[in-house]
């Protein structure tokens, strides 16, 4: 099972969900896996270069003055690792985020794209 695919649906916008979903992301690819995050909706706010759109972004100064790992360190870690990271080209333009600078990594597709990644692995949406 360590090389069955792994897929994170990011739809929501709030920074727990988005931070849960790229701790997720890493936490499997450490284990082998191929994983793939695919935001669509309000989730594209977690691929833009500029994170601070999240909902509720304050949580990351409390999680970090925790000496917690916060947003921005966890998406780049999980980059890092070799987490493929997709934002949905029609989600970006329902949320006017189309043009924004994407972070480093991240390529627009379509969901086709995100399911064929994923093949017959697991899915999880947040």
């Amino acid at each position: 099972m360590a090389h069955e695919a792994f897929g994170v649906l990011l739809l929501s916008g709030a920074h727990d969900r988005a931070l849960t979903a790229f701790s997720l992301a890493a936490g499997a690819a450490a284990l082998g896996r191929d994983v793939v995050i695919f935001a669509s909706n309000q989730g594209c706010r977690a691929m833009a270069e500029d994170w601070s759109g999240l909902e509720n972004v304050g949580r990351d100064a409390v999680i970090r003055g925790r000496g917690l790992t916060g947003f921005g360190d966890m998406r780049e870690a999980a980059r890092e690792i070799g987490v493929r990271m997709l934002v949905c080209e029609t989600g970006l333009r329902a949320e006017a985020l189309e043009g924004a600078p994407l972070a480093a990594g991240v390529t627009i597709a379509g969901m086709a794209t995100f399911l064929e990644a994923v093949g017959a692995g697991q899915i999880v949406a947040l």
